[in-house]
């Protein structure tokens, strides 16, 4: 895996790029059948979905499956690594390299700091109240309601949250005090509208009763190498076009007309900063068998309604 810090115009850390090129279909993988969804890890069931025909929302059936592909952390981990996302985003890049039960596959992608769920509050509501409202509920079935909160882009725990009694929580509400809490790391997935908890349940249950917003890394997909490269060309095309057709002003009217790097250069450093940064959609493999390996497979789960026997029109 190849790593590439990303950073912004201050030269602030935003992300860190990873280029894959050792795994073909992951091992937390998503299959489609039509419009019925399928994650597994394993090769063991993790979620049941079914989209809604008319792209209302999505009903899902979870299981109990779900591991981490992320060791558990330390508390002197926490503190040796406190408030340093770029380094927290190296360590977990290595075990989404190394763990059999990773959604990364051959591709880029990014872990980045800069995750959509930390602009929407604005300061209107407590952290716990925003937070709360950005988790999905249900267990084991219940609905994404993409007609409600259409981009806005919600948080699903892939497994139920713990409680503010739980005794990782109460550990963690130490270090969310301290400044020392882990992030909480999101993986992005197109084909569902909203963030999967790959890791820390419990961190962000810590953060919700501490009333603070989490730390984050959200993993999602980027261009293809190919992609970015004919992307940068045609970006450094426009740069240099723009650049001409300033001096053409120039040379009409004279030096009072600038030379367009002022207004060029920012344009060229978004255009880049976005080939290298911006969401792809999630890759979902086929379900071998379609339809009918599906609808087996909810019944080998669950003895309950199917999540597309609860609304027949689904």
């Amino acid at each position: 895996m190849r790593r590439t810090d990303i950073t912004g115009d201050d030269g602030t850390w935003t992300g860190l790029s990873l280029e894959v090129q050792t795994c073909r279909q992951p091992g937390l993988c998503l299959f489609s059948a039509e419009q019925r969804l399928l994650l597994t890890q394993q090769q063991r069931p993790v979620l049941l979905a079914t989209v809604d025909k008319h792209l209302y929302g999505v009903e899902f059936w979870r299981t109990d499956a779900y591991r981490s592909p992320i060791p558990p952390l330390r508390a002197e981990t926490g503190r040796a690594l406190a408030g340093n996302l770029d380094r927290w985003a190296y360590r977990f890049a290595q075990h989404l390299l190394e763990s059999p039960g990773s959604p990364v596959h051959d591709g880029r992608w990014l872990l980045s700091r800069e995750s959509p769920l930390l602009r929407w509050n604005h300061g209107r509501r407590s952290q716990a109240e925003y937070w709360n409202s950005m988790l999905i509920e249900g267990h084991p079935d219940g609905y994404i309601d993409w007609f409600i909160h259409s981009c806005s882009w919600e948080i699903f725990p892939l497994r139920p949250m713990p409680d503010a009694a739980d005794s990782r929580v109460k550990a963690y509400r130490k270090q969310a005090r301290d400044g020392t809490l882990p992030p909480v790391l999101l993986w992005w997935v197109s084909g569902l509208d909203c963030h999967l908890i790959l890791d820390g349940h419990a961190r962000l249950a810590a953060a919700l009763a501490e009333s603070i917003a989490p730390p984050l890394l959200q993993l999602h997909r980027t261009a293809p190498s190919d992609d970015v490269a004919a992307g940068t060309q045609q970006a450094v095309h426009l740069y240099e076009a723009e650049l001409a057709r300033f001096a053409e002003l120039r040379a009409a009217h004279g030096s009072s007309v600038p030379d367009g790097a002022a207004v060029a250069g920012p344009a060229l450093a978004r255009r880049i900063h976005e080939l290298h940064t911006g969401q792809q959609p999630t890759w979902a493999w086929p379900l071998p068998g379609g339809e009918v390996q599906w609808h087996r497979i909810a019944r080998e789960v669950t003895a309950s309604p199917q999540p597309d026997d609860v609304n027949d029109e689904c």
